[in-house]
């Protein structure tokens, strides 16, 4: 049964011609309830009208009949680390690798390129005396629903990409969102200066398992992420 559909923009994109991971999966994650896995089969394309289906476990989201990503509901029992103070995360970002060489620098949550208001500028770097990227982050007011809270969809997405920061880039290729799997608890305002962390579980292979998490201005946590991260010979086209 069709449940809608979504258009991913292409200001929302992460490697060029296709959209942000987690930008993504939040959208189709707005058509379950409570925490939602989302796994990405195939590249989320641009300005084209995608199709939600329901399924036996959940959700997916397809194009010319074909599952671009499929979502269930899940547990996630992922205990955050005690978020870094505003001025250790300020500090931790100035290290951020992405400054010095990025995939994909246009990428909506962390690329270096989008300025104030177009993209999420989101710069994860190592914390000092842990094993966690940190990083402040300012919800613009574009990001915000009528009450100015910021839109779920983008707490999904910041709670994508510090993962892929959290360990160390492959000598060759580049890395890819395989699964993301988000818990949110409470709103974040647009213009709360927010904490964002990202480190790694596990790791097997060519495959790296990731937490993040985000923060708002009190401290307390509002969202954690868990994401499996799949490194790639070559960025999608």
């Amino acid at each position: 049964m069709s449940e809608g559909t979504v258009l991913i923009e292409s200001r929302f994109q992460g490697p060029p011609t296709s959209g942000n991971g987690g930008y993504v999966c939040g959208r189709l994650a707005a058509f379950l309830d409570g925490a939602v896995a989302v796994r990405l089969r195939e590249p989320p394309p641009l300005e084209v009208p995608l199709s939600v289906q329901r399924t036996d476990d959940g959700a997916a989201l397809t194009y010319e009949g074909r599952t671009i990503a499929a979502a269930r509901p899940v547990v996630l029992p992922l205990e955050p680390p005690a978020s870094p103070t505003a001025e250790q995360a300020a500090q931790a970002s100035r290290s951020y690798r992405g400054f010095e060489s990025h995939w994909f620098p246009s990428c909506f949550v962390c690329g270096p390129e989008r300025e104030p208001g177009d993209g999420l500028r989101i710069f994860p770097g190592a914390a000092a005396g842990s094993d966690m990227v940190a990083c402040r982050w300012t919800p613009h007011a574009t990001l915000g629903d009528s009450a100015g809270r910021v839109r779920p969809e983008f707490l999904w997405a910041a709670l994508d990409c510090p993962g892929g920061f959290a360990f160390e880039a492959p000598a060759e290729g580049v890395i890819l969102l395989g699964e993301l799997a988000v818990a949110l608890d409470g709103d974040v305002a647009v213009g709360e200066p927010c904490v964002v962390v990202g480190w790694e579980t596990e790791r097997d292979g060519r495959k790296h398992h990731t937490g993040t998490a985000i923060y708002d201005a009190s401290g307390a946590c509002r969202g954690v992420g868990r994401a499996i991260w799949l490194e790639a010979a070559r960025p999608p086209t």
